[in-house]
């Protein structure tokens, strides 16, 4: 079994240098008539954060708040996974593998690893710790270089398995994710029930679907109607990055590979969208600025939306095909501003439901928008599935 080794974050300093330069000449379109960014990214707003990255940003910092928590990589099948590692503070932790999705990176789950390992220290009890791992998908963040084709939502299923059990020793756990990664962590409860635990997704999607399911509207119960009313707004924001990521991510990846004013304002502008209220003022300047560094320094934006193209490009490949396609328990957190829904009645019909909570506020990155409630969430869902670790 290949050996982890210990990581760090170091940017080069020429290669902060060559970021700023090329922020600071940036060839800038026209953006007449776009007042209320009918046509896409206001030119005004994307200039005010692209001036924030070149001169107010501090990346040094920020790598420094990286490096403050364990990181490791590993090879498992000639991909290389990066991944923090925060140890449990607790009688008995439960391990818990947290899986980010797109435009996300691992950094997403910062605001939730203190709660979660050292529940004491934050309010809450030592009894519900856990000890938490959270990878870079493959191709994303510090995952990189993705050298081969086929990674799937099956594969990474399978490498965070061979992560958890075979490297990290963990012969069960309980697993959450949200956006790609809640494909993921469903995939994982229903591919490996022998050493999943449990399940918790702030998406709500189910193995073998594509988040774009077309359920009867008859099956959305009465106080599940703003749900479908929200799916008609969704496509307007939500399906212009699928259709590139899935058909045409390699000739899209050229640009955002040489522009990081590019870069960023695509990025910011899926973060804006898919959040509750505004995007700067709910992540903030810094945070926006924090994930298109990620994405930049390992020009990893092609390798990131490969994921796309592999899992939707033919029929999802499930290991059964039974109609509950989750055996072990599962819940759902929902989200009023997410971008797809399921009801309750068929996410009852297809998991063993144990636990679905619909919040009153919260968008599609809910680690970072309502970290608070995700804690909690987590505390409650994994409780008595404890004793099955």
């Amino acid at each position: 079994m290949p050996q982890p080794r210990r990581f760090d974050v170091n940017i080069a300093q020429a290669d902060l240098d060559d970021l700023r330069d090329r922020l600071h000449r940036t060839r800038w379109p026209a953006d007449p008539g776009n007042p209320d960014g009918r046509y896409g990214a206001r030119s005004a707003w994307v200039r005010d954060l692209v001036q924030h990255w070149a001169d107010a940003f501090d990346w040094r910092a920020v790598e420094a708040q990286m490096n403050a928590v364990d990181q490791y990589v590993v090879e498992l099948d000639g991909i290389p996974i990066h991944y923090q590692r925060v140890a449990g503070k607790g009688p008995n932790p439960m391990p818990l593998v947290l899986t980010h999705g797109w435009p996300w990176t691992f950094w997403d789950y910062r605001r939730i690893l203190g709660p979660l390992t050292d529940p004491a220290a934050h309010g809450g009890d030592p009894a519900d710790s856990f000890d938490v791992v959270v990878p870079s998908v493959p191709g994303f963040g510090f995952s990189v270089p993705l050298r081969t084709t086929g990674v799937d939502v099956n594969r990474i299923t399978d490498l965070w398995l061979e992560l958890m059990r075979d490297v990290l020793g963990y012969d069960r756990f309980g697993a959450a994710g949200g956006d790609f990664g809640a494909f993921v962590t469903g995939r994982l409860g229903h591919a490996h029930p022998q050493h999943v635990a449990g399940v918790y997704l702030t998406l709500a999607v189910v193995p073998g679907g594509t988040g774009l399911e077309r359920v009867p509207i008859e099956a959305y119960a009465d106080d599940e109607q703003w749900m479908l009313e929200r799916q008609k707004e969704t496509p307007a924001i939500a399906s212009t990055h699928v259709v590139v990521n899935r058909l045409d991510p390699q000739t899209f990846a050229y640009a955002m590979a040489d522009s990081p004013a590019g870069l960023g304002a695509w990025l910011w502008q899926r973060r804006h969208l898919w959040c509750d209220g505004d995007g700067i003022e709910v992540f903030g300047r810094d945070d926006l600025c924090t994930l298109s560094s990620i994405y930049w320094f390992n020009s990893s934006l092609a390798s990131s939306i490969r994921v796309y193209a592999e899992e939707f490009s033919g029929v999802p490949q499930l290991r059964h095909d039974r109609e509950r396609v989750i055996d072990v328990p599962t819940g759902f957190g929902i989200f009023p501003k997410d971008l797809a829904f399921l009801p309750r009645s068929e996410a009852a019909r297809r998991t063993n439901l144990q636990r679905w909570t619909v919040f009153d506020s919260g968008g599609h990155f809910a680690p970072v928008e309502k970290p608070d409630e995700v804690v909690h969430e987590l505390r409650e869902f994994f409780r008595p599935l404890r004793d099955r670790v």
